[in-house]
């Protein structure tokens, strides 16, 4: 059924479709829409569900850290300081083995004080053993959502859906619901592995030791291995029931591109709007939206770069002293493979200040000017401002 919704809906949607039983909240702009409509779904008897109000996201993880570990399936939404604040319980969720799915609506993290489009607080996170999903449109919002129940639940690790703040999350467009009974396909009910029970006590998260700490890490990093092999099936079982797929990565024009511009989120849209441009012109020019951040499809990407001379990474985030957080992971996939190629990061958008194709077409024409730029981390899109002081 096709509806038109805003993003924050598509992902409401999905939780209903999922059939979750406990959703955990805490309001934060710009993700609250999608705790507000799953409220209300829970309050007219359309999910039977428990939707549980907290005075903060650090207990609103955990509570679904205990609720995950009753065995039954959990949801749960943030954005930027929210994010932050859940820092620690997030280890505890993935380090529980937990597959808690959660929607993570990309904001920029304070200060300033900013409520727009920035990755900075999702890829602060990319650590803490939770997979993470980079969206682009609404549609693919709310397919990922139910997909990254089935993988999470596969593997027990915990998943973050993300979509970037307003260009995404309150912007409508039509979005294709499935039915519940595609869904019941795809999506069986939850059936853990272990789960706490009164009648069956034991102790779960104790204190571990030295002779076991290092082993548990281990089937972590094993799992997250795990995906990487299970995706394709696990995709292809969703392109039976919904008819639609998106892979890792999307290589977009890149056989025989001598430039590839790297995206993720909603500027993959922009870009392939500008690929078009330039490949009417001639001019061979590819793009690699990455969907996939954690874990990270190193494969999958050197097969899309292979023999491509200049790669772009657009980057809307920074790891200060570092760079582009996609940049460097480019650069890492790349370390190792023969072939000469140049590596260039721009960062822009932050804040949710617009990717523009007209700034699209300039960081093209730094790249294929010459032999480029001579930096690999380029700040494009800055405005003149007098600093008083620093």
């Amino acid at each position: 059924m096709k509806r038109v919704v805003e993003g924050s809906q598509a992902v409401a949607e999905a939780v209903r479709l999922a059939k979750v039983q406990v959703i955990s909240a805490y309001p934060i702009t710009p993700q609250t829409h999608i705790v507000e409509i799953l409220a209300d779904y829970v309050s007219q008897g359309r999910m039977k569900a428990r939707f549980l109000r907290v005075e903060s996201e650090h207990s609103c993880m955990a509570a679904l850290i205990g609720a995950q570990s009753m065995g039954v399936r959990t949801f749960t939404a943030t954005s930027s300081q929210g994010l932050a604040l859940m820092h620690e319980l997030l280890h505890w969720a993935s380090g529980a083995r937990l597959p808690i799915v959660m929607a993570e609506v990309n904001r920029a993290l304070a200060p300033g004080w900013n409520i727009w489009s920035d990755q900075s607080d999702s890829l602060s996170q990319r650590d803490t053993g939770w997979m993470q999903f980079y969206c682009e449109d609404s549609q693919e919002v709310l397919d990922t959502t139910l997909f990254a129940y089935r993988l999470a639940e596969t593997v027990y690790l915990p998943a973050m859906v993300v979509l970037d703040a307003f260009f995404l999350s309150h912007t409508y467009e039509p979005v294709d619901i499935p039915s519940q009974e595609d869904v019941d396909r795809f999506l069986p009910p939850y059936e853990p592995a272990f789960q706490l029970d009164t009648k069956h006590p034991y102790a779960l998260s104790p204190l571990v030791t030295p002779n076991a700490y290092m082993e548990m890490r281990h089937e972590m990093s094993a799992a997250m291995e795990d995906v990487l092999g299970l995706y394709d099936g696990l995709e292809e079982e969703m392109f039976r029931a919904f008819g639609r797929r998106y892979g890792m990565v999307e290589a977009i024009e890149c056989r025989d591109a001598r430039v590839v511009f790297v995206t993720s989120g909603t500027v993959t849209s922009t870009a392939r709007i500008f690929l078009k441009k330039l490949r009417e012109r001639g001019e061979k020019v590819g793009v690699l939206k990455v969907k996939l951040f954690r874990p990270f499809p190193t494969e999958e990407v050197r097969r899309a770069l292979a023999g491509v001379p200049k790669v772009v990474v657009v980057d809307r985030n920074c790891s200060f002293g570092l760079g582009g957080i996609f940049a460097q992971e480019i650069r890492a996939a790349l370390c190792n493979v023969p072939g000469e190629r140049r590596v260039y990061g721009y960062i822009a958008g932050l804040g949710g200040r617009d990717i523009t194709e007209e700034l699209l077409e300039e960081i093209y024409g730094e790249v294929t000017e010459g032999k480029g730029p001579e930096r690999e981390n380029i700040w494009k899109g800055l405005q003149e401002v007098s600093h008083g002081g620093r």
